[in-house]
């Protein structure tokens, strides 16, 4: 626990002032950039495809001032020592785990630790369990929280494993409090699973902390987030900031990096505006049991998948029933002790992606829906943004390279050829459109060099990440614009997708596999595209030259950030440290399971799930 969420009630002053003061910035720099666009281009008259251009950058700049606000409010809120939330002057100390166990009520309310898994590595699911049970037996409070461990497993191999690891687990750890349950049919998928545990065991529990099977929580924090709910009795859902850890990729260490260095600062400017309407990110989130049981079941939305059917993500709708049932949704951008892994390689993560983006773009078919608060709607376009600004970014460069082609020179013309207002007047909102994308980075830089610096490595090791990991962000994100348009293409083509375990270290690529993943076909258009720009505009190549590096690159990129050998040699040399890192918590590095006797809890029978409808 960092010391710094709120343990009392939360009291939300000027909550309308600051959503408008929110919206009011994003439209006031969004609407700045677009006369600067404009600007340029009426100098010689506006064309159609001038005008494209201009819808198009009208979007992809409105999507970056977000995040720049987000992060200049998360930046003020820690200069001024500010609870993003009730706005109250930061505590220095919060009750410790030991007080805590001292005064703890022996009649307080249960919680069930839930964590869905679906084939699932079932040594290493165990082992994350193992830790937090024993954090939460040294802090004297393990009998306030049973375990449910909820198999939707469906390969039998893995099946078997699975329920061996979970006897070994009980053999250390007692049976008391702990259940196994395994469905033969994963109908409705987590979302399914979840309600299938809220039938049947939902009513013996006020509260429910919602693991996914690379979820990792402190002792400090589960209580945290108990006594958090205790003293708000409407809040239905309490949501935290999970931070990547144990990743040992290049890539997953990149990810890691800058989760930890840039997450809290954006999410504390998000929970400022967000106030009482946050999201729900499926996991590291504790829920009121009761309303969730009654409110929440998902709907089926109309149609045939991939934007029809069940929804594949479920999260988002969860919160948005909860707020319309009356029950405030909060997110705790501060505390410490929360913990998610995340791929090890771009192919695995583009795979993640695929899935996410499915769910996203189902979520527009709700907006209309009657009762949802207006943050949740936002939050609905918003998720479905993600993706579709990688297809509106993509769609905006093209249509700048096509702006430059009826213009240019005959072949074989001896001059460097500049399309007509090009490079001069655009440089000003080049340079603004930079600003907006790096003082994020920048914030965060500092507000971790004023405080933290130690937990990263110290001073020198922290610049040294930050900025390989800005050259890494840089290379990457014209590859992902890549994959996410393919994928927003292949949903609206009707593609649905199955749903698989995620993979969650990820395997060190090979050349073949790194060309198959991806590779071919991005360097392909990498070539071609550029080909095209040589011919059109030489000098046009150059300000484009940041995007086709990183397509031209992506063969090596993919292969070479998949390796544990590289990311090893960064931890060595003590770049992209992370504070689970250098101070890593118990629950983080929890060893082999001993097999001491102890009985077993019995493998539970399946049940059936009931659709709901809105």
């Amino acid at each position: 626990m960092s010391g710094t969420e709120p343990t009392a009630a939360i009291r939300l002053p000027a909550v309308r002032l600051r959503r408008w003061l929110y919206g009011a910035l994003v439209a006031a720099t969004t609407l700045a950039g677009a006369a600067m666009m404009l600007d340029i281009m009426r100098a010689g008259g506006v064309t159609l495809l001038e005008l494209v251009i201009l819808a198009l950058f009208t979007a992809t700049f409105g999507w970056i001032a977000m995040p720049f606000w987000n992060a200049v409010i998360g930046f003020t809120l820690a200069l001024l020592r500010r609870d993003p939330l009730t706005l109250q002057p930061l505590q220095p100390q919060a009750p410790s785990v030991a007080d805590d166990a001292a005064h703890a009520d022996p009649g307080a309310p249960r919680t069930a630790l839930v964590m869905p898994v679906h084939n699932e590595d079932p040594a290493r699911v165990t082992a994350g369990l193992a830790g937090m049970l024993r954090s939460l037996e040294r802090a004297g409070h393990g009998g306030r929280f049973d375990l449910f461990l909820l198999s939707d497993t469906t390969d039998p191999a893995i099946a078997a494993a699975e329920e061996a690891a979970w006897a070994a687990l009980c053999r250390r750890m007692g049976a008391a409090g702990m259940h196994y349950r395994r469905r033969a049919a994963n109908s409705g998928r987590k979302a399914g699973n979840i309600a299938d545990f809220c039938r049947r065991w939902g009513a013996r529990y006020d509260f429910m902390v919602v693991l996914d099977a690379d979820s990792i929580m402190t002792a400090a924090a589960l209580l945290a987030l108990v006594r958090a709910m205790e003293a708000n009795p409407r809040a239905g859902l309490i949501q935290t900031v999970p931070l990547p850890a144990r990743r040992t990729t290049l890539f997953g260490r990149f990810i890691q990096f800058a989760g930890c260095l840039y997450g809290p600062l954006l999410a504390a400017g998000q929970a400022w505006w967000q106030t009482d309407t946050a999201n729900y990110w499926g996991h590291n989130a504790i829920i009121r049991v009761a309303p969730f049981s009654a409110r929440c079941g998902l709907p089926v939305l109309p149609g045939r998948p991939p934007l029809g059917g069940a929804i594949l993500s479920h999260d988002f709708v969860e919160a948005a029933l909860m707020r319309r049932a009356g029950w405030d949704v909060y997110l705790l951008p501060l505390m410490d002790g929360s913990y998610e892994e995340a791929p090890g390689n771009v192919v695995d993560y583009a795979r993640r992606d695929r899935r996410w983006c499915q769910g996203s773009l189902q979520h527009l078919g709700l907006l209309a829906v009657p009762g949802f608060h207006p943050l949740n709607r936002l939050h609905f376009l918003l998720g479905a943004a993600g993706y579709l600004s990688s297809v509106a970014w993509l769609l905006l460069l093209l249509a700048s390279t096509l702006y430059v082609l009826p213009s240019a020179p005959a072949v074989g013309t001896p001059v460097l050829w500049i399309p007509r207002s090009w490079p001069g007047p655009a440089v000003p909102l080049l340079a603004v459109t930079a600003g907006l994308l790096l003082t994020p980075r920048l914030l965060a830089l500092l507000q971790v060099l004023a405080a933290r610096r130690v937990r990263f490595g110290g001073a020198p090791r922290l610049l040294a990440g930050t900025l390989l990991e800005t050259l890494f962000a840089v290379v990457v994100a014209p590859v992902m614009m890549l994959y996410h348009t393919r994928f927003v293409a292949s949903v609206l083509a009707g593609r649905d997708i199955r749903w698989e375990a995620q993979v969650r270290e990820g395997d060190t690529l090979g050349w073949r596999e790194a060309w198959a993943g991806g590779g071919w076909w991005i360097t392909l258009a990498g070539v071609v595209w550029g080909a095209v720009t040589l011919y059109a505009s030489p000098a046009f190549l150059i300000w484009l030259s940041p995007i086709l590096v990183g397509l031209l690159l992506a063969a090596p990129l993919i292969r070479w950030t998949s390796s544990r050998s590289l990311g090893a040699w960064t931890r060595r040399r003590g770049l992209l440290l992370v504070p689970s890192e250098t101070a890593p918590p118990p629950e983080l590095t929890a060893g082999e399971m001993s097999t001491a006797a102890a009985p077993a809890p019995a493998v539970e029978a399946e049940s059936r799930q009931p659709v709901a409808s809105l």
